[in-house]
């Protein structure tokens, strides 16, 4: 990888993906416009609600997935790349549907990129626009809450050099989670960099208000960090090794010895039950015991029983070479 040559005035172009965003997704390109973003790019996966033509009569170029081939956010995303190849940006802003852009983003994020000649991709804040409406809202919302600086990988959206992007083949079609952090760690092995900078980037509706929409959301994540560990087991970076260790331990091992131990020694296996308050005390404390610390805490600690299941479940179908389909979450 060489430096990017430095841009006097860098063309700019915009990626939104989406499946049934409704009024969220107009918000989204309605905001992208007022950026002031010349060409926006809506990258449809089946839509029932209307969405292509709403994004049509929003002034973006629509394409719409085909309906045979399973559809995962990064396939999406390769799309928009592809149809902008016939006049490639400079940079290109990616983002999800549900979210709306900040303004003043692009005008920090297209500075700083032109200032590092290195950087491949930067991101700012994502916020959660109805915190107050539930307590999963509030937990996206401090998730998204990452130090700022140097990266190993940004989320769904993101401020990239097209270049960059396309010369490492974009985005794994075929990971139905994951899918950012796969690409950043092949663009650091490319020699590119990602940062994340202090300022507000999109305003995300995550719209998670019952358990279930939870725990597949977490299911999820699990599925993306056994899937990502698998794929890159063999790099020196350990790839989501960590997290998927973390999922298995608390969500499959401590679980399954207390419930060998149970008929043999029950005192045992209360006393290793017992590790699951404590690692929700311990988590409460960081934050004084506060509302906002215990609920964090309880969710965190549940979460990683959904990671586990979503790790099995992505071995298990590998070793019957079955394909996973997108588990959504609403």
């Amino acid at each position: 990888m060489t430096a990017a040559p430095p841009l006097d005035a860098p063309t700019l172009a915009a990626i939104a993906i989406g499946r049934n965003e409704g009024a969220r997704l107009t918000a989204c390109l309605d905001s992208l416009r007022a950026a002031g973003i010349p060409r926006i790019v809506y990258v449809d996966s089946g839509s029932t609600d209307g969405s292509p033509a709403q994004a049509a009569a929003c002034g973006a170029q629509v394409l719409a997935l085909d309906l045979t081939t399973p559809f995962t956010a990064a396939r999406a995303r390769n799309a928009g790349l592809a149809a902008l190849a016939d006049a490639p940006p400079d940079l290109v802003q990616l983002i999800d549907g549900d979210c709306t852009l900040a303004p003043g983003w692009i005008t920090t994020a297209t500075q700083h990129l032109l200032a590092h000649p290195r950087l491949a991709i930067v991101c700012g804040r994502r916020r959660e626009r109805h915190p107050e409406a539930s307590a999963y809202n509030r937990l996206c919302d401090r998730e998204w809450d990452t130090p700022i600086g140097p990266a190993t990988a940004c989320g769904g959206d993101a401020l990239a050099r097209y270049q960059a992007l396309t010369s490492v083949g974009g985005f794994s079609p075929d990971l139905i989670a994951g899918e950012e952090p796969d690409l950043c760690l092949r663009l650091r092995r490319d020699g590119w960099q990602i940062e994340r900078l202090k300022a507000e980037m999109t305003s995300h509706d995550a719209a998670i208000t019952r358990f279930g929409q939870f725990w597949r959301r977490a299911r999820r994540a699990g599925h993306a960090f056994a899937e990502g560990h698998w794929r890159h087991r063999h790099g020196p970076e350990g790839h989501f090794r960590r997290e998927t260790r973390r999922a298995l331990l608390w969500g499959a091992a401590l679980p399954a010895l207390i419930l060998v131990l149970l008929p043999l020694s029950p005192g045992l296996a209360a006393l290793l039950a017992l590790a699951y308050p404590a690692q929700i005390l311990r988590l409460a404390a960081r934050e004084s015991f506060s509302r906002s610390g215990r609920e964090t805490a309880l969710l965190l600690t549940l979460s990683k029983f959904a990671e586990a299941q979503g790790a099995f479940g992505f071995h298990l179908s590998r070793l019957r070479r079955r394909r996973v389909g997108l588990i959504e979450y609403k």
